[in-house]
């Protein structure tokens, strides 16, 4: 049985801006998609994307458009405010993350791992109050969600999916990561990492994705329990 560790004042409230933050972008996404169906009511669609909601708005800000209502545009301005000022929020909290990652020496450690940015770096110092509590790397991915469910039986292990029982916030960080480095390693070549050019030679993207993602929540875990830095493979290094 694993007890919950006490959390510190400063654990808990780095975890609030991440929480906050993450608040905004879910509602930043659902005014995004009120803009997009109202629009499309009056047969004005565009393009998935940021450069689409830019589109939209221009059209609705657009007073020789006759397409929308003059209520309809109100509307839609009202939400275009309420955008701007979500917009602005997040940002404002990405800076508070940013300056709080520049406090703290572990999340700084952690950051030095290619694949962990500030973001993942603070939320994992802020929900982890004792790496120490883990066994293992291993232990630490399951917890938070991102091993294999086992249906063994007869000596025959069988492996699933992932068990996605952990830390959802956290899983979402860490694939969200590894997928960020998977688009960038198709775009500017793989050779600078061999397992991953392997691994998509055979794989699909998002099991790749999973198996990456393990790996650097384990090195994760290393810097946090054992007071480590990441050292360069020394493949890489040469």
């Amino acid at each position: 049985m694993r007890f919950v560790e006490t959390k510190a004042p400063e654990q808990q409230a780095c975890l609030m801006l991440h929480r906050t933050r993450h608040l905004f972008i879910r509602q930043q996404t659902s005014v995004i998609n009120a803009i997009r169906a109202h629009m499309a009511e009056f047969g004005i669609v565009a393009r998935v994307g940021r450069t689409g909601v830019k589109e939209l708005l221009e059209a609705a800000a657009d007073p020789a458009d006759r397409r929308l209502p003059e209520v309809a545009r109100t509307c839609v301005t009202a939400l275009s405010v309420q955008l701007r000022m979500l917009k602005a929020q997040i940002l404002e909290f990405d800076l508070r993350i940013r300056a709080w990652h520049q406090s703290n020496q572990t999340s700084k450690r952690i950051d030095h791992v290619p694949g962990i940015g500030p973001a993942l770096a603070t939320a994992l110092v802020a929900s982890v109050p004792d790496p120490k509590a883990f066994r293992s790397g291993w232990n630490f991915s399951g917890w938070i969600g991102l091993v294999p469910r086992q249906h063994s039986s007869g000596g025959k292990d069988r492996l699933g999916s992932i068990s996605k029982q952990g830390d959802r916030y956290l899983r979402g960080l860490f694939t969200a990561r590894a997928l960020a480095v998977i688009r960038y390693a198709n775009i500017h070549g793989t050779d600078h990492r061999p397992w991953l050019t392997a691994l998509l030679a055979r794989r699909p993207t998002k099991v790749v994705a999973i198996a990456l993602v393990n790996k650097l929540a384990r090195m994760a875990w290393a810097i946090m329990a054992k007071g480590e830095r990441y050292k360069e493979p020394a493949a890489l290094a040469a």
